[in-house]
């Protein structure tokens, strides 16, 4: 049933558009220039995110210093962070008059442009990047920790344990968050906007974008989608194919241990730990504060004009939460008991929505709705579902590794005890997947408090949401408000992720 609602919330609207349009239209030389800058930057994106985070994530797999576990929660925050107020960030400290660019001049050298390729791989590295740490960090937390003491007691040395543990993990979480990671990038939109720099650096979501809003052609736009839907599902198929779960077995579980994996006390070792965990909380932690340190000064007042929206954001991020992780964990659980051929082709086709641009989605839906009902009065609930929607796949990357090793481990003896239905899911699948559950729905929640897309075509000023304000204040050049709107909008969205986060990894390891 979850798969059947994907398809066709995904595969729908697209074909409403195609039919509302009379066909599709034909693509030009400039739509395949923009279908060839939408595949580099996507894979080059993924790519870097992807190998970048391998030596953080090693790191804090087996270094345990003060603050670790604050700065595991905090690697959500870019990811999680609203784009536009990402992006702003990513300006203040690379763009023209960014801090970066203020301390080459007063060296007397020439500045650096940070639009164009080159930019749009930043933004997309900034917000990517922590995502990939923690998703290769979930792969290191399922080993059993005697894997590693086994591992101790044999005297391996740091390529054995390279070999024998470590390598399986990356092969089973590598695929996921790189696939996640380039689907994002395939459907980027303000990131691309802001920092694109001209029509060399045009992607398949703008030229989208400028058929929907700009010339309403249906046509064009619609073989644009489709274009755009296949090149995800390529992606999408390709990445399952090479997803293998690590079989390691079951274990006792950890049980409080500060770290995951014994450290390697190697100097070496140690100093390349400190540069790549140093080095990444830098980089994340400037943009960040300077976009923050822009909007503590003008913080809204708790009036109705800005509870309002809040409480609007919070009631759509809760209810896509619980159909994201409601939904992965139903398609999980039935994918780990599937054929090995046919699980893969329903994780594909799973993974499809993230292939799927929003503003598709939304001119879909508004096109089934504008004949019989006033599409403003769904506003809300579309925006929930579609977002929603939205954050399925990256909730069943998360859980579906782990669903697998509790499969491999525990059926049999689940089997043998007569465990089934409600009693099964309550005594075995939700305490065993506690901590990724918890992960996913923080993720689906801050997500969709900041999500700023479908809602955009539908809600008026009574329905409107807080990115929906912050948006109308950037509209209207009223910076300081967008600014103070913005820090409120990052606390509340941070806030519901560290919720679900630690919600998931309390008493987890007991």
């Amino acid at each position: 049933m979850v798969l059947a609602l994907i398809l066709a919330l995904t595969l729908g609207p697209v074909a409403l558009v195609l039919i509302q349009a009379g066909g599709a239209g034909g693509l030009t030389a400039a739509d395949w220039a923009a279908a060839r800058f939408t595949v580099l930057q996507a894979a080059l994106s993924a790519g870097l995110s992807v190998a970048l985070a391998v030596p953080v994530a090693r790191a804090l797999a087996r270094r345990s210093f003060p603050g670790r576990a604050a700065l595991v929660t905090a690697l959500g925050a870019p990811f999680l962070l609203p784009v536009v107020v990402a992006v702003l960030g990513i300006l203040a400290l690379f763009g023209r008059s960014g801090l970066l660019n203020r301390g080459i001049e007063a060296l007397g050298l020439p500045g650096v442009t940070i639009y164009g390729l080159q930019g749009v791989l930043l933004a997309h590295l900034f917000l990517n990047l922590p995502l990939a740490v923690r998703m290769i960090l979930n792969g290191w937390a399922a080993v059993p920790p005697e894997r590693f003491r086994l591992a101790q007691s044999l005297d391996f040395g740091p390529r054995d344990v390279l070999r024998v543990i470590e390598r399986p993990v990356l092969r089973a979480t590598l695929p996921g968050a790189f696939v996640a990671i380039f689907l994002v990038c395939l459907t980027s939109f303000t990131a691309v906007l802001v920092m694109g720099g001209g029509p060399r650096a045009t992607t398949l979501s703008l030229a989208i974008y400028q058929s929907f809003r700009l010339e309403f052609d249906l046509a064009h736009a619609a073989s644009l989608s489709a274009l755009q839907m296949a090149l995800g599902l390529v992606a999408a198929f390709a990445g399952v194919a090479l997803v293998s779960p690590t079989a390691f077995g079951a274990g006792r579980g950890w049980r409080g241990q500060a770290w995951i994996a014994p450290p390697d006390p190697r100097a070496v070792a140690r100093i390349g730990d400190g540069v790549a965990i140093g080095g990444m909380g830098l980089f994340l932690a400037l943009p960040i504060g300077l976009a923050t340190a822009a909007g503590v000064t003008h913080l809204p007042r708790p009036d109705a004009a800005l509870l309002a929206p809040l409480g609007r954001s919070v009631a759509v991020a809760l209810g896509a939460t619980l159909l994201a992780v409601a939904g992965a964990l139903a398609l999980g659980l039935a994918l780990s008991g599937w054929r090995k051929g046919m699980a893969r082709l329903a994780d594909g086709a799973a993974m499809l929505v993230l292939g799927t641009s929003p503003l598709v989605l939304g001119t879909g839906a508004f096109l089934a709705l504008r004949g019989w009902a006033d599409p403003a009065a769904f506003a809300l609930p579309l925006t929930m579902v579609a977002n929603g929607l939205m954050a399925l796949p990256f909730a069943l990357r998360i859980l579906l590794p782990d669903i697998q090793t509790l499969r491999a481990d525990y059926d049999r003896l689940a089997d043998s005890l007569g465990m089934e239905g409600l009693a099964r899911l309550r005594l075995l699948v939700l305490p065993r997947l506690r901590r990724p559950l918890g992960f996913a729905a923080g993720l689906a929640a801050a997500l969709a408090m900041g999500d700023l897309g479908v809602v955009t075509l539908f809600s008026d000023p009574e329905r409107a949401t807080l990115p929906m304000v912050l948006y109308e204040r950037m509209g209207q050049y009223r910076m300081d408000e967008a600014y103070g709107l913005a820090v409120v909008l990052v606390l509340a969205s941070f806030g519901l992720f560290w919720l679900f986060d630690r919600m998931g990894r309390a008493d987890a390891d007991v």
